[in-house]
């Protein structure tokens, strides 16, 4: 069963459009892994500033009890 040539034609397109998409998309997709792990390691060093900052604070404050104790 031969397929006319105008629909194999649009097959052979949509194809080829497809595979575009689908490139455009893979970039995409890496461009925002690139992006988030930018956003990690950022994320990273400014939880170890603040445990580092938390420490120096942390032995300046007494400890003493409520009030209400």
């Amino acid at each position: 069963m031969a397929m006319p040539d105008d629909q194999l034609t649009a097959l052979e397109i949509r194809a080829a459009e497809q595979e575009n998409t689908i490139e455009e998309l893979s970039g995409q997709i890496a461009e925002q892994w690139k992006v988030i792990e930018r956003m990690e390691r950022k994320l990273a060093a400014l939880a170890d500033r603040f445990l580092e900052l938390e420490e120096q604070t942390a032995s300046d404050v007494p400890v003493t009890k409520p009030p209400h104790w």
